[in-house]
């Protein structure tokens, strides 16, 4: 099982939150760095995939209300036929 841990403070801005997705999630050279080419990417995520989201306060008190449109990303694209296990705390 491949386990991908994020931590939240890590997600200061924007550009660096993309960023630090792309690396830490091992995501492809093509990825665009906004949140429908990461929800394409985790979709294709294989299904024996974790990903563990730490520290769900500091998202939202770095990124306001894109901090819970990307959770909300990670949460559809884990619905999407079983994509992979998500975990939030």
């Amino acid at each position: 099982m491949n386990i991908f841990i994020l931590d939240g403070a890590c997600m200061t801005d924007i550009t660096e939150t993309h960023r630090y997705l792309a690396k830490i999630l091992r995501l492809p050279g093509y990825y665009g760095e906004n949140l429908d080419a990461l929800y394409d990417c985790l979709t294709e995520f294989d299904k024996d995939s974790l990903i563990l989201i730490m520290n769900r306060e500091a998202i939202n008190a770095n990124l306001g209300e894109y901090g819970d449109k990307l959770l909300d990303t990670f949460c559809g694209a884990a619905q999407e036929e079983d994509a992979f296990i998500l975990h939030i705390r």
